[in-house]
């Protein structure tokens, strides 16, 4: 399955267990805001990437946006301490973005607040990886961004199976425990 099926199926799934975070989500990113966001970061986005973020550009509507934040995003999903990245969070991460264990060429997805953790996808050859900052980073987590929406596709069939052990649907939204 690639990319854009595994996502979907995920999404799908949140639309049916979770109506009102489904409801929350913005819209794809256009061609041309990803293209301006890759002139800036001066990088070519990888095509599971760019697929992705045409599927759904997560960021925050601008007037919601923390300014003091490293990165900003939809709380709650895909879990209680981290969400997905928009393009706009995406570029700022990225520009501030350690360099861990010699990997140059990583673009994050995924983050906590503050930018200290979360998960990316490896450039060279769409494997995606984890970091701490300070820690040591971890490469090959997943084998690619599908693998990883695939594993969200599980959490969500386990969280409306009433099985996840720190997560239910109250109201049509993910609440963690």
């Amino acid at each position: 399955m690639g990319v854009v099926e595994s996502w979907s199926r995920a999404m799908g799934l949140l639309r049916k267990h979770a109506p009102a975070d489904y409801a929350d989500l913005p819209g794809p990113a256009t061609e041309q805001i990803l293209a301006a966001a890759e002139e800036r970061m001066g990088i070519t986005l990888p095509q599971d990437l760019r697929a992705w973020l045409l599927q759904n550009n997560l960021d925050l509507p601008e007037e919601d946006a923390d300014d003091d934040a490293a990165c900003c995003g939809f709380a709650g999903f895909p879990d209680e301490g981290s969400f997905f990245l928009g393009i706009r969070s995406i570029e700022k991460l990225y520009a501030n973005r350690p360099l861990p264990d010699g990997i140059d060429e990583w673009i994050p997805f995924l983050s906590d607040q503050d930018g200290w953790s979360g998960k990316f996808l490896d450039a060279r050859d769409g494997r995606i990886g984890n970091w701490f900052v300070g820690e040591v980073t971890t490469t090959g987590e997943y084998a690619s961004l599908a693998d990883y929406f695939d594993s969200v596709a599980e959490m969500l069939t386990n969280i409306a199976k009433a099985s996840h052990p720190t997560c239910s649907v109250a109201e049509g939204r993910l609440v963690w425990s």
